[in-house]
């Protein structure tokens, strides 16, 4: 398979490159050049910021069976997607987040379909840019978009929640008798999605006509408190762990855009089920396992996270 990735030097994209190369698969990466990239993937040098720059150099390149754009934000991206990739790939991925949900609305589990989306923020940026394909339509351009939640595993830091949200320092905190302060005590649901399995679900597209303009969900199996999530973490280091409560009102009155983070993150995966795609099935302990031992190194990953 010839697969582009936008954005390849990233943690979900380096993941995807790395996992699309073991399998055998030709990868490029349209990437700035300003990080190192997977062993094996060839660079296409281009800031995606800049269409015409962008289109001269995917000139003499292409076409792809797959496109996969990790780092669209908003809906001049994917009309930058659909300008630029229209008849020249057989399907194009968009990863949008459930963050696209409105935090203050959300059904548990929530759905794909039955949904009030976001009104401003990172969440309403990805929902403008996935109405620019829903209108679009697949008829010139296969496309399907996925709402990961939290992604974690190795490439990237350990954390789910603010406070203590992809803390670099984390390990070295729990090495000690340690106190966490959680947003309402940790009691916000997780549902999280570990990287490699993402990754396999979107190579899967490919040759899949039930999935062409949909729009799914994606986790792993295991929905899990956020105090739950850090305590899974302290048994898997040996250590203990207190915790302390952030009242939740006062710190959204303090920062508000963190709303999001502070709801339950519960995805409804009927639809994800029923598409004959390969699911996520990792334990959450095994992808923490592995996670911890990627930040600890002994567990290798190569080069361009």
């Amino acid at each position: 398979m010839r697969l582009l990735i936008l954005g390849g030097s990233g943690f979900l994209s380096g993941t995807l490159a790395r996992e699309a190369r073991a399998k055998g698969d030709q990868v490029s990466i349209l990437s700035r050049g300003l990080k190192p990239i997977p062993e094996g993937t060839s660079l296409i040098q281009a800031d995606r910021n800049d269409l015409q720059g962008t289109a001269q150099a995917l000139a003499n390149h292409g076409p792809w069976d797959l496109v996969v754009d990790c780092i669209g934000y908003n809906a001049e991206d994917a009309r930058q997607d659909l300008e630029l990739f229209t008849s020249r790939c057989n399907h194009l991925l968009f990863i949008s987040t459930d963050f696209v949900y409105h935090p203050r609305y959300r059904s548990i589990p929530q759905s794909e379909t039955e949904a009030i989306y976001a009104t401003e923020g990172y969440g309403e940026k990805k929902r403008a840019a996935e109405e620019v394909l829903l209108a679009a339509g697949t008829r010139d351009l296969k496309w399907t978009i996925f709402r990961p939640s939290h992604i974690y595993g190795p490439g990237s830091q350990l954390g789910c929640l603010p406070l203590h949200s992809r803390d670099p320092h984390l390990l070295a905190h729990l090495k000690k008798p340690s106190v966490l302060r959680l947003v309402g005590g940790g009691s916000f649901l997780q549902h999280p999605v570990y990287a490699p399995d993402l990754a396999k679900t979107l190579l899967d597209i490919p040759g899949r006509d039930n999935c062409d303009g949909q729009i799914f969900n994606i986790a792993n199996p295991d929905v899990i408190s956020s105090r739950k999530y850090y305590e899974l973490i302290s048994d898997i280091l040996g250590v203990e762990v207190t915790f302390e409560e952030v009242d939740t009102k006062n710190y959204l009155v303090e920062d508000p855009r963190k709303a999001p983070f502070c709801c339950d993150r519960v995805q409804d995966l009927t639809l994800l089920k029923r598409s004959g795609l390969a699911l996520p099935q990792t334990s959450l302990k095994d992808g923490l396992t592995h996670h911890i031992e990627w930040l600890r190194g002994t567990l290798k990953v190569p080069r361009g996270r």
